[in-house]
């Protein structure tokens, strides 16, 4: 008996105990825990004793009827900048244009106020001297300082006889007495200094290097200004000069695709005729621009080139078939598209300048280049809102070119501020010691 009254005491207790238990759990149950997922809105006396919430102070985490279940999504700058631009405003950035003088006049102010032009190009006949061309560079970031994009503030500065700087700074040698010597090291001080020279002017983009391979000894418009005759020497050259330019923060850009090597025309005079299959270009032509694109290759120039075999009614540089089907789609490229100079012999002798702008946009081109001459510049430009209006360039066409021009400069960072300029003394020396130990 004893045990059975044992273990009846022994139920008994634990049926208490479990009871016990119970109560305790329902009890705690009607609190928050603290750190719990959704904590409760504060109440009014709370809060500010007016009977606003806590996220109406602006407090840190919202309450939990706001809360929301997944993160926000980053807020994209670009697309933000993008959406405040007029149509206006957005075609201006798809042209690059030259100016004439040495001085920003009323038809430079006219192209950044009434024109809203994403850039300048600028030749040897804009610059007389250091002074003078750091007032030119920064009379335009003022003009520009009420727009709401940055400018392109740019030169073909390639070394060699392709060179806009000032008569102070020491003259750099060709790109083929670099890629003679056979050092990446040396192409990518050289690549340093051409960035150090442009970023002391305030100068942004720079039309260099040139990654065509002169495969053509009677080549009039390449010649020394490759940096050799195989694709490997000017691949290995070149994107140590891009990269030596990148570094200063100069935006370089890699051209002239698909490659001016093999051509007996210079395009400034007439259209050269390329006639190579892609088997061809594959194995020689593209393989400098393959590599500088896995490098990062920021924007791209198009030739002005006819390719039969590719496409035998457009030039290269307004053509579906090379912009996007070859450099964008086969190559993967993603960044900037440039045209070469629209004012060029290869395009005025043979088509009409506003068409041809037209078909570069509508083939995955992102900036129209013409380097000379304000009548043509604004006829560019009125063809391009024309296309727009008529819906020949769709809204989504023109917000997507648009866009990725302004990740470039955002990229960048570029600015309106003025530039102090270079240290010309200091470069100098540079340019001596870095060429002595090579004999050039």
């Amino acid at each position: 008996m004893d045990g059975i009254n044992t273990q009846h005491r022994s139920r008994s207790i634990w049926m208490v105990a479990c009871l016990l238990l119970i109560a305790v759990l329902l009890i705690g149950g009607c609190s928050p825990r603290r750190g719990a997922a959704n904590p409760p809105t504060p109440s009014a006396d709370e809060g500010n004793g007016t009977g606003e919430t806590g996220a109406n102070q602006g407090e840190a985490f919202p309450s939990s009827s706001e809360a929301p279940d997944t993160p926000e999504t980053p807020t994209d700058p670009t697309a933000e900048l993008l959406a405040q631009l007029s149509t206006e405003e957005k075609i201006g950035q798809l042209v690059l244009v030259g100016m004439e003088g040495t001085k920003p006049d009323d038809v430079t102010r006219s192209l950044i106020e009434e024109y809203r032009v994403g850039g300048f190009i600028f030749y040897k006949d804009n610059i007389q001297d250091t002074q003078q061309a750091l007032e030119l560079f920064n009379g335009l970031k003022a003009a520009n300082a009420k727009q709401p994009v940055p400018l392109f503030l740019s030169v073909d500065e390639e070394g060699g006889r392709v060179s806009r700087m000032p008569g102070e700074l020491t003259k750099l040698p060709t790109a083929r007495k670099i890629g003679n010597t056979g050092s990446e090291e040396l192409a990518g001080q050289m690549g340093g200094i051409l960035g150090r020279e442009l970023a002391g002017f305030g100068l942004n983009l720079d039309f260099a290097p040139v990654l065509d391979v002169n495969s053509n000894p009677d080549n009039p418009v390449i010649g020394d200004r490759a940096f050799g005759t195989k694709p490997e020497i000017v691949s290995r050259m070149g994107i140590a000069v891009m990269k030596g330019i990148r570094e200063q923060g100069v935006i370089p850009v890699v051209k002239h695709f698909p490659g001016h090597g093999d051509t007996s025309v210079d395009s400034h005079l007439g259209l050269p005729v390329v006639e190579h299959d892609l088997t061809r270009l594959r194995k020689l032509e593209l393989v400098p621009f393959k590599q500088a694109i896995q490098e990062g290759a920021d924007v791209v120039m198009i030739a002005h080139l006819l390719m039969p075999k590719l496409d035998p009614e457009h030039p290269a540089s307004f053509s579906k078939a090379v912009i996007d089907n070859l450099l964008r789609q086969e190559l993967g490229y993603e960044g900037t598209i440039i045209s070469d100079d629209m004012t060029m012999g290869a395009i005025v002798e043979h088509y009409d300048i506003a068409d041809a702008a037209v078909q570069f946009i509508q083939a995955g081109g992102n900036i129209v280049l013409v380097g000379h001459d304000y009548e043509k510049e604004k006829q560019v430009i009125q063809a391009l809102r024309d296309a727009v209006n008529s819906g020949k360039i769709s809204v989504e066409t023109l917000d997507e070119r648009v866009y990725n021009v302004l990740k470039l400069k955002e990229k960048y960072a570029l600015t309106n501020d003025s530039a102090p300029g270079p240290d010309t003394e200091q470069l100098n020396r540079d340019i001596s010691n870095t060429l002595k130990p090579y004999g050039l």
